[in-house]
């Protein structure tokens, strides 16, 4: 079974996720299995197909989560150092054509986020830039055409 990185901000979340499923959505969804099933004729009853898909839903998805975690290897980015972008890593690029600065943080794919600057360690960009050095470009296809950037910091910030 192959495992894949994750941070423990990243293994944080979905054990967040579990429990609430677990705890809140299961329970919940259970009473309204047989609030719906109090109404009668079930044939008809668009409550409870209703429910029951939810069911299905909170299921599927506490396995999902639970497989995720059992492959999980964790890697706390702030035990880490060095210079080369890896896992983890925190870095700076700016745009070589608009001058303009972004900062990502290589996770894992589970906990990915471009908004809060997470890229996935299977995102194009961030395997461009592993193994790479600051000071180094990295040239990446996007949906812009091809874009370069300079790496202008690597850094390593626990999770």
């Amino acid at each position: 079974m192959a495992k894949f990185p994750m941070t423990p901000r990243g293994q944080q979340a979905l054990k967040d996720e579990l429990k609430r499923l677990r705890e809140v959505e299961r329970p919940k969804n259970v009473r309204d299995i047989e609030e719906a099933r109090a109404h009668g004729d079930l044939k008809e009853n668009a409550e409870y197909h209703a429910a029951k898909e939810r069911q299905g839903f909170i299921e599927g998805r506490s396995r999902d989560i639970e497989a995720i975690l059992a492959q999980a290897e964790v890697i706390d980015p702030g035990k880490l150092s060095g210079t080369k972008v890896v896992f983890g890593a925190t870095v700076k690029l700016t745009d070589t054509d608009s001058g303009e600065d972004v900062t990502y943080a290589i996770v894992g794919d589970h906990e990915a986020d471009i908004k809060a600057g997470r890229i996935a360690v299977s995102a194009p960009l961030a395997r461009a830039m592993i193994g790479r050095e600051r000071g180094e470009s990295v040239t990446v296809k996007t949906g812009k055409g091809m874009r370069e950037y300079q790496i202008t910091d690597v850094r390593f910030i626990a999770s």
